[in-house]
């Protein structure tokens, strides 16, 4: 019995992979692979980090005020890996629940379910695979972190479908995105607690903000294909709501700064957020698609703003 690897090329230039197992040869075209990779990392949106960053930075606020500053490196560790395999399993859910939907929709058209790169089936295994994998890494917390990670699967799986149910999918997207907050508190320190809520829920209208936005550059699309959000429910009403919104998510992190007594780092880094806000409200007034969706884009940088902020008013007075 043998088993080698010889990469040899057909009379077309193509390449292939000769793999001989027990006498048995099998010849793999490696386009094919790289093509079959390429949808697997579209279907994921891991050529696409920002939906990362926007579940991450919530995260880390709490973890940092969980451990008021020092989180434990195993659990930030975890829960760094844990966003981006649970945020990569809940696009594949999402495509897989909107398969029907996103052919009709310019912007999703060349999603890899919508084109047949990939089948339906194949996309629940990848969602299944990586919310295993998740979990796996949740069994290294402790009781009550696991137990709070069924409600996560939960919200993540019920997303998708909130969208044809009701007009605020977002406020159940902010409910999974930001779920991670109560989470990293009972894994840092066994418990939850005041600031931990008033910080879910300050993530969880930030994301009714900024997914609204990006709700905006897909409205004629979905009232076509009967897609609910709260940029059709708020109609012309849509630029205020989420200016007040945002400011509520503003006037909640102020609340915590008082609560937890944080410093001058910290509320400079509110008003960097605020101004990244006005910038937001700016690209939007027109509700032009392509703008929309860089203002949605732009949220990324008020997470980071805002845990910048965390990260030296913990910091600077151990430096000093």
């Amino acid at each position: 019995m043998s088993h080698s690897l010889k990469i040899i090329s057909d009379p077309h230039g193509l390449e292939w992979f000769l793999v001989t197992r027990f006498d048995v040869r099998v010849y793999v075209n490696s386009g094919l692979l790289e093509n079959r990779m390429r949808s697997y990392i579209v279907l994921t949106r891991l050529d696409r980090p920002i939906g990362i960053w926007l579940l991450m930075w919530p995260m880390l606020w709490a973890l940092w005020f969980a451990a008021e500053g020092i989180p434990s490196l195993r659990v930030l560790l975890i829960f760094v890996a844990g966003t981006v395999l649970t945020r990569s399993a809940g696009c594949a859910i999402n495509d897989y629940a909107d398969r029907n939907f996103d052919a009709d929709v310019a912007r999703t058209s060349q999603r890899p379910l919508a084109t047949g790169a990939i089948k339906p089936g194949e996309a629940l295994i990848v969602a299944a695979v990586l919310m295993m994998i998740a979990f796996v890494l949740v069994l290294f917390t402790n009781a009550l972190t696991i137990k709070l990670s069924f409600a996560a699967l939960a919200l993540a799986t019920l997303y998708p479908y909130a969208k044809r149910h009701t007009y605020f999918p977002q406020l159940v997207l902010g409910a999974a995105f930001s779920w991670a907050i109560p989470m990293a508190y009972t894994a840092q320190t066994g418990s939850t607690n005041q600031i931990t809520w008033l910080v879910f829920a300050a993530s969880v209208l930030w994301a009714l903000a900024y997914d609204t936005m990006y709700a905006m550059a897909d409205r004629e699309d979905d009232i076509k294909i009967g897609i609910k959000s709260t940029a059709i429910f708020f109609g012309e009403m849509d630029i205020v709501m989420v200016a007040v919104v945002q400011a509520m998510v503003l006037g909640t992190m102020v609340l915590v700064g008082y609560l937890q007594q944080l410093g001058i780092s910290y509320y400079l880094s509110l008003v960097v957020a605020a101004v990244l806000v006005l910038y937001q409200l700016h690209l939007i007034r027109d509700r032009l698609p392509a703008n929309c969706i860089k203002a949605f884009l732009n949220n990324h940088y008020l997470g980071m703003a805002v845990f910048i902020g965390i990260v030296l008013d913990y910091a600077l007075p151990l430096i000093i």
